[in-house]
C-alpha cells in the first residue's frame, strides 16, 4: 500500500465504509475511539477488477453480513487467500498493526473508520478495489 489513493465514486459501484453489521450505506460514524486510536490491525482483500471484489464481498454477505454477524478473521483470511491479488493474500490478507499516516487516501480512512470486528464495503484506491476487516485498534 502506498501513500496515494482516490476516493471511490458513487457511480463506480464501490462504496464507502460500512458499520460493523454491514448494513446500510455511507461512512461509519466514528466513535471517540475510532477518532483517537493511533494503530489499527487489519486484513484486506485487494482485486484489480471491481467484479472480482464484488464476488468476494458477496460471499462475505451471504455467509455473515446479511445475518448481522461479524466475519471471523479465519474465514476472511480464507477468502483473501482465494481472491486477493496482494502479496498479503498468502497470509490471509493480514496487514498486521499499522499507524495513522502509513497508509494513505481512502485505505487509511476506511481502515480507521471501520469498527473492530467490522467489515468495510468494497471501495477503490489507486491500487484497485479493497474490502477491509478491522481486527483491533490501540493507542
Amino acid at each position: 500500500m502506498g501513500k496515494k489513493g482516490k476516493a471511490a465514486s458513487s457511480s463506480g459501484g464501490g462504496g464507502e465504509a460500512k458499520g460493523g453489521e454491514g448494513k446500510g450505506k455511507g461512512k461509519a460514524k466514528p466513535s471517540d475511539d475510532l477518532k483517537t486510536c493511533t494503530y489499527v490491525k487489519c486484513r484486506h482483500i485487494l482485486c484489480e477488477k471491481q467484479g472480482k471484489i464484488m464476488e468476494a464481498y458477496k460471499k462475505l454477505e451471504e455467509g455473515f453480513l446479511s445475518n448481522g454477524d461479524k466475519v471471523p478473521p479465519a474465514e476472511f483470511g480464507k477468502l483473501a487467500m482465494e481472491y486477493s491479488e496482494c502479496p498479503s493474500g498468502k497470509k490471509g490478507g493480514d496487514l498486521g498493526w499499522f499507524p495513522r499516516g502509513k497508509m494513505a487516501g481512502p485505505f487509511q480512512d476506511v481502515a480507521f473508520a471501520t469498527p473492530v470486528g467490522g467489515c468495510s464495503a468494497p471501495f477503490k484506491s489507486t491500487h484497485g478495489y479493497h474490502v477491509i476487516l478491522c481486527e483491533g485498534r490501540k493507542n
